[in-house]
């Protein structure tokens, strides 16, 4: 049922049901396996639901110092709030520590300079550790790329502070789909560094496993993380993006025009730079989704007359994909473009002025409620 305040498209539209499907399989894991889950903020930050998120998960692990302070600010006192950050900068430190229960540095000398801090005010210490192997289809987010500045790497330079820190993260998946995969990187990681483990009281694997998917073997990674768990007597995190809101979400918009240039052509009121930019950074194609009763537009395959559909940004890429479509769209159409929740919110800009999608929740009844809107005063504050 349609609030009859409903804004104007374009919109994300966050569904409950959808969400709570995957955060089910999460607590299931972490029932499983004793490891503690914590939503990855960099991801995922629409704070809005996080009641609804909360009793799935043991808290919040963050990249930046406003990032931490909303997951100790929003999703509350009583759960653990990481904070991790590539760098970290001598003029935010200190407000870091005043809401972290723990803090991960990237670097011996992230280590060196701030350990101090973090020990005075008692503030549990970790390291980031990069093992140089992962599961990554994407070089732009392959922590273990070449060069790669995203943790440590030499034991024998870790073995002299390992009494510095409690713990240690390793985040070395990206969209690992492979229970077999993840266990030979783990079995690696051990190899490498299973001697420090011994000496830590936690160790974070990080993200990037999709467990959730409907064929993945649960059972098998939650003993594989139990296992691990108890052979060096350590607390196992996990710290899941995708994996908590993976099609919790669709990107709703309206078609403003229709063309033909060798190929049916329609551009709707949103844009892929602005509102679903890892779509431009992966060179992906968004997933259209049924829109309630709304529109019968399915993809199938491609043919010659295969619709593309572009954002109207003037960026000429600025393409959310292309579709064969079982009716021509129209002006004015409505179509939903689906699994907008991770990595949209969070990165969506004001590129050319676009109108900057509302934020709208959709409960289990069914029901809309517009959680945000946005404005011309909003696009004006972000400059000066």
């Amino acid at each position: 049922m349609q609030n009859k305040s409903m804004p104007p498209t374009p919109y994300y539209q966050i569904d409950i049901a959808n969400l709570k499907q995957n955060l089910v399989v999460v607590k299931r894991l972490c029932d499983l396996s004793g490891a503690k889950a914590l939503l990855a903020l960099k991801c995922f930050a629409t704070w809005g639901v996080f009641e609804d998120m909360k009793p799935y998960l043991h808290g919040t692990t963050s990249s930046s110092l406003n990032e931490v302070r909303l997951g100790k600010e929003e999703f509350g006192e009583d759960k653990e709030t990481h904070a991790y950050s590539v760098a970290y900068s001598t003029d935010e430190i200190d407000e870091v520590l005043t809401y972290a229960d723990k803090i991960i540095f990237n670097s011996f000398n992230q280590l060196h300079a701030f350990k101090d801090k973090a020990q005075a005010k008692a503030v549990p210490v970790g390291l980031r550790i990069n093992p140089k192997t992962s599961n990554s289809s994407f070089i732009i987010a392959d922590p273990a790329r070449p060069f790669s500045r995203l943790g440590e790497h030499d034991i024998e330079k870790i073995k002299p502070v390992i009494d510095q820190i409690t713990g240690v993260m390793i985040h070395n998946n990206c969209e690992n789909d492979s229970f077999e995969a993840f266990s030979e990187s783990l079995s690696d990681i051990e190899n490498k560094f299973g001697e420090l483990f011994y000496q830590l009281e936690w160790v974070s694997l990080g993200g990037g496993i999709h467990f959730i998917a409907a064929d993945y073997p649960l059972e098998m990674l939650a003993s594989r993380l139990k296992d691990f768990s108890e052979k060096y007597g350590v607390q196992v995190y996990l710290e899941p993006g995708e994996a908590c809101i993976h099609n919790a979400a669709k990107l709703v918009t309206t078609v403003l025009d229709t063309l033909h240039n060798g190929k049916p052509l329609a551009v709707v009121d949103a844009s892929i730079e602005a509102h679903m930019l890892d779509l431009l950074i992966y060179r992906e194609t968004a997933p259209l989704v049924q829109l309630n009763d709304q529109t019968s537009h399915i993809t199938s395959e491609q043919t010659d007359n295969s619709t593309i559909i572009y954002g109207k940004s003037c960026l000429a890429g600025d393409i959310f994909g292309e579709y064969a479509l079982d009716q021509p769209l129209k002006i004015g159409d409505k179509v939903a473009f689906g699994n907008a929740a991770g990595y949209t919110m969070v990165k969506k800009n004001w590129f050319n002025g676009v109108a900057m999608p509302a934020i709208v929740i959709c409960d289990e009844k069914g029901e809309l409620k517009v959680q945000k809107t946005f404005a011309y005063e909003d696009f004006k504050a972000s400059l000066s």
